[in-house]
């Protein structure tokens, strides 16, 4: 099988690269041909490089709508797709998923979408949203599966009408497992707090800072990990809530399960989520989470029992999950075990390749089904063609 890969960024190394670099190197490992088609270089294209799986840059392929760039960006696509002649194509991420499917409808190619969290509902203005859903609608039609990561992202593209229940795919994140060398010993103390994530939106380091302002009488040091345009101002917020020294600002780190391995408590707050990475790192490290409520975080994290989850935005809730966890070290191990058993039953690599390859053989074996049903068609038009 030859697979292309098409994804925005190459500069950046979240959720959807993490996905992608490791669905490639599996499937390279596996005998099959990949390359990777990205916009710009950078953390991804260098992560894809030290592996070497081919990548491929497209200049022209931003984040941003711009339609000239966007025009050229899909000529780009087109020509490498031409070069490549990939047998099918997964798209991932909002632009590079609707280039990548024009792309492949050019050409004739399958494609299959993954999009690590629609650009509708809450997490857009609704004139944009609006067009959003009519944009992904219409690009549903050319796309041969759509693979969502968790269960709320399918009934989110169901509510919006973006596709119908057949194209509609669920695929949970997966990571391969790290031994016991990256298992955190959570009784220690006093507790180390770790929140892995891009200053950016829709993180919400802001509510986190709030909240750890309001804890300073316990014994406890903060490591947020990650970098963004929001660092600046979280770093001013920490020091007007006399948090200097206690929250540090560790920036990108390549390596997030060493960061896990030395933490006893694991915390994501956000405004909007699709179903994030990061907390199964925390969970395949036995970490207990603390995370808000938002988007599929509830189908990894279960309240009670593995963490707890709290309101978006509300320092309060979230100060007081933080204060239990920080002061019952027995609390903390019996909810990350949990939780490390839960990675295991559910989000392990093994599982989201298995199921994502099925995907990608059952689309292939249709379109060659669909092809050899118009085959003998086409023969019997063209035999009574010749008769007269």
């Amino acid at each position: 099988m030859r697979i292309a890969y098409v994804i925005t960024r190459a500069d950046d190394l979240g959720g959807a690269q993490v996905h992608v670099r490791d669905l490639a190197e599996a499937l390279r490992a596996h005998g099959h041909a990949v390359h990777v088609l990205a916009g710009g270089a950078g953390k991804f294209s260098a992560e894809l490089g030290a592996r070497g799986i081919p990548f491929y840059s497209v200049r022209n392929l931003v984040t941003p709508i711009a339609p000239f760039k966007d025009a050229l960006a899909l000529l780009e696509i087109v020509r490498t797709l031409r070069e490549i002649r990939p047998d099918l194509v997964a798209a991932h991420t909002a632009k590079a998923g609707l280039l990548g499917r024009i792309a492949s409808a050019m050409l004739g190619i399958p494609a299959v979408f993954t999009p690590h969290g629609w650009s509708i509902a809450d997490r857009i203005s609704p004139r944009k949203g609006k067009i959003f859903r009519r944009i992904e609608a219409m690009a549903s039609t050319v796309s041969s599966r759509i693979i969502n990561v968790c269960d709320f992202e399918v009934e989110l593209a169901l509510q919006g009408r973006v596709a119908g229940a057949r194209k509609l795919a669920m695929v949970h994140n997966g990571l391969a497992d790290v031994g016991l060398a990256g298992q955190a010993e959570v009784a220690n103390n006093p507790p180390r707090l770790v929140m892995i994530a891009r200053m950016a939106e829709p993180k919400d380091h802001s509510t986190l800072l709030a909240a750890l302002a309001s804890l300073r009488h316990l014994p406890w040091e903060m490591d947020l990990i990650g970098d963004g345009p929001l660092e600046e101002k979280l770093r001013v917020q920490a020091g007007r809530l006399g948090l200097t020294g206690r929250v540090h600002f560790r920036g990108f780190s390549g390596n997030p399960a060493a960061e896990l391995a030395g933490a006893q408590i694991f915390v994501l707050s956000s405004r909007s989520e699709a179903f994030p990475y990061s907390i199964l790192e925390a969970m395949r490290a036995g970490l207990p989470v603390v995370a808000t409520r938002v988007g599929g975080v509830p189908e990894a994290v279960v309240e009670g029992e593995t963490g707890f989850l709290v309101p978006p935005g509300d320092p309060s809730a979230l100060a007081g999950r933080l204060a239990r966890l920080l002061t019952d070290a027995a609390l903390r191990a019996r909810l990350g075990q949990n939780g490390r058993q839960r990675y295991l039953q559910r989000f392990t690599f093994e599982q989201m390749f298995a199921k994502t390859f099925q995907i990608y053989r059952d689309v292939l074996d249709e379109c060659a089904s669909s092809r050899a049903r118009i085959a003998p068609a086409s023969l019997e038009t063209e035999a009574i063609r010749r008769e007269r």
